[in-house]
């Protein structure tokens, strides 16, 4: 098993690791329900993307999920 020749300096492995940082997470309010989502992608609350409905939210929930889920759309705008 092949061992460095040099130490290498705190300064030198802290160069290398300076762009592993984390980064904040960018969000966007969404244009029809006014929830914070990521940008580029479908509003898990509601649905829509770029003022279209592509997926509908309400299929396959029981009627009182249903109201829930509208009342939760309701209040966000």
């Amino acid at each position: 098993m092949a061992l460095p020749a040099r130490h290498h300096t705190r300064s030198r492995v802290n160069k290398r690791r300076s762009h592993t940082a984390l980064e904040l997470f960018n969000l966007v309010k969404c244009s029809h329900c006014g929830e914070m989502i990521p940008p580029h992608q479908v509003c898990p609350v509601c649905g829509y993307y770029k003022e279209k409905e592509t997926i509908d939210v309400f299929k396959g929930l029981t009627k009182k999920e249903r109201k829930n889920k509208q009342k939760e759309i309701e209040k966000g705008k």
